[in-house]
């Protein structure tokens, strides 16, 4: 076996157990263990990231991820699970997957939210058999402790994500290409 291959069956090897270890809940089965979740989620993102309770009280409805697991050696994915809810309700229950490829090492773990100002955002988002976050979506960014960047053209926007929460060894986080869909807890 070359040196190269060996390195290579090393480092190829060492991202096993390192996805192993980012618990996401794969297996965690039911919908009181997700709305825990999203119930801590919440309550951190209120903490944290000031400006999105305002965010909350307006919004139509907001798809919380309490915990996405990313991870990747070229070749990375992204997977979490989580609850829509409306009017402070769950109404339904979410996967996010996410796939890349490019010059990427590591593996990290944050929540997200989106929040739907519109009816109309919302209701396209339900009625979608698979949406993907892209173009249509703004993110708010919290700067060092500051109120959350939301100026009025940010509210007139259909979907505002909020990312907040990350721990790992990947150097940030996007929702861009990351996909949607409605699970059975």
């Amino acid at each position: 076996m070359s040196r190269l291959s060996r390195r290579t069956f090393m480092i190829g090897g060492g991202s096993v157990p390192l996805l192993a270890a980012c618990g996401n809940g794969l297996n965690s089965g039911g919908a009181q263990r997700i709305d825990a979740r999203v119930d801590a989620a919440l309550d951190f993102m209120v903490q944290e990231v000031p400006g999105t309770d305002a965010l909350r009280r307006d919004a139509a409805g907001m798809l919380v991820m309490p915990l996405v697991t990313e991870a990747g050696f070229g070749f990375g994915g992204a997977y979490g699970r989580g609850a829509l809810r409306v009017g402070g309700a769950t109404v339904d229950y979410y996967s996010a997957i996410a796939g890349s490829f490019g010059l990427q090492i590591g593996a990290q773990q944050y929540a997200h939210t989106l929040f739907f100002m519109t009816e109309e955002a919302l209701r396209n988002f339900r009625n979608s058999p698979g949406w993907s976050a892209g173009a249509d979506v703004r993110y708010a960014v919290n700067s060092s402790g500051a109120t959350l960047g939301v100026d009025t053209t940010v509210l007139l926007d259909p979907v505002i994500a909020v990312i907040y929460g990350q721990a790992g060894l990947i150097v940030g986080a996007t929702l861009e290409g990351t996909r949607y869909t409605r699970i059975l807890p």
